[in-house]
């Protein structure tokens, strides 16, 4: 199995450069103008932060920039929430996240699960509200026990927009990701999911929970550049998404797919020391 996985697209209202000169939606334009060449594609998964400010416009925009590109690769596309994400606006534009999901979960939170040829697709709902960090609640985790509890077919794919890993060296990873994972560790230890596809982050990263393998793929709006001084972060252009490459005797596979962008790694924003701590100490 074959997937492009994208996410943290932070379309605005309306197209244009926002507060940071970055437009959103032109780096998504860029990226998919880039990765019209990918052939073979069973799937494409967006894992969150959509719209930057939440709004039926942004997701209409999405739906139709990454719909169209999907349909040139006869591939469905698989959407979840991000903290920027807001779920009615979402839901209005987007239902579920899956184009035709065999299986939904039955509270607020958009999870649901599909099935693309013999492997068993499933997103989650890290989103909390007002937040920046993710959780997921019992309810969900309860469901996705439930569901795991009989084996797919080839094997299961898991998405949603927090990291349960982070960098030991990066306190706003440390704050932002997934809290309370070993949850997550403890549903999915011995059973058939083979990857865990998350974002957020904005930049590329592998590790394991409970054996399991997790990647975190770039951010389309821009990516962090952790070649900075400790305790600081900064943000600069490039759009990235990932090829995942699933079976075979070699599989999970992945390999980062980056844009050409003339004015990449220009600098989008940059914190310093006492800026990044009161960030952490305002949503962390």
């Amino acid at each position: 199995m074959r997937i492009l996985h994208l996410s943290d697209t932070h379309i605005g209202r309306v197209d244009g450069p926002d507060g940071l000169r970055v437009d959103a939606a032109d780096s998504l334009r860029l990226l998919l103008g880039e990765l019209r060449h990918q052939r073979d594609v069973d799937a494409v998964v967006v894992t969150g932060d959509l719209a930057d400010d939440g709004s039926v416009a942004a997701y209409t925009t999405v739906r139709k920039l990454i719909g169209d590109f999907a349909r040139s690769l006869d591939a469905p596309v698989f959407y979840t929430t991000g903290n920027h994400d807001e779920r009615s606006a979402f839901t209005k534009v987007l239902g579920s996240g899956h184009p035709d999901a065999v299986l939904a979960f039955p509270g607020a939170e958009r999870a649901a699960v599909s099935t693309v040829g013999g492997w068993r697709l499933v997103t989650l709902d890290s989103l909390v509200p007002g937040e920046v960090y993710g959780r997921l609640g019992a309810g969900q985790l309860d469901w996705l026990r439930d569901v795991l509890s009989t084996p797919a077919e080839l094997g299961t794919v898991l998405a949603f927009h927090h990291p349960p890993i982070c960098l030991g060296s990066s306190a706003t990873q440390r704050v932002f990701g997934l809290r309370e994972p070993e949850g997550l560790a403890e549903v999915i230890r011995g059973s058939d999911v083979r990857v865990v596809l998350t974002g957020h982050f904005h930049l590329q990263l592998f590790g394991l929970l409970a054996a399991v393998p997790v990647w975190v793929t770039p951010g389309v709006v821009n990516r962090i550049d952790l070649a900075t001084a400790p305790g600081t972060e900064r943000a600069v252009r490039g759009a990235s998404a990932s090829l995942v490459e699933l079976g075979g005797a070699t599989g999970p596979m992945f390999h980062t797919l980056h844009a050409r962008d003339p004015r990449a790694h220009e600098t989008v924003y940059e914190l310093d020391e006492e800026r990044t701590r009161e960030l952490i100490a305002r949503h962390g």
